[in-house]
């Protein structure tokens, strides 16, 4: 009945942490830490995760400005992680504003951890 409130582009998808883990162990997707640098120091990042801070995502990850990083694309699958979920979903929705297809929120690095995932000190 209210399904005109519904967005119909792609949308920002949740992302269960064993299969975050299995996916990024077999590069099927690709993790992105939206934390601050201060977050990183002193409760490292998940193992391999790209680290770029919510503040300049617009900047360092918008296909209209430059240069991806290597191996980024806009159909890349992309798993985004902050401390809680709540940066991450901003992230998510600004990705798939910028043309991102596949774009996946974690929640936090608790829940990476919880999924079996390593941490690497930073």
């Amino acid at each position: 009945m209210l399904s005109f409130f519904k967005s119909s582009g792609p949308r920002v998808q949740p992302i269960a942490p064993a299969e975050a883990v299995a996916r990024a162990a077999k590069g099927e997707l690709t993790l992105i830490d939206v934390r601050d640098i201060s977050e990183l120091k002193s409760s490292g990042k998940a193992k391999g995760a790209l680290h770029v801070p919510l503040a300049v995502l617009q900047t360092k990850l918008n296909p209209q400005m430059g240069e991806l990083p290597k191996g980024l694309t806009t159909e890349t699958a992309i798993c985004l992680y902050c401390a809680s979920g709540g940066r991450s979903g901003m992230a998510g929705d600004a990705l798939l504003r910028m043309g991102f297809t596949q774009v996946y929120n974690l929640g936090g690095l608790g829940h990476w951890q919880a999924g079996g995932g390593a941490v690497e000190r930073v």
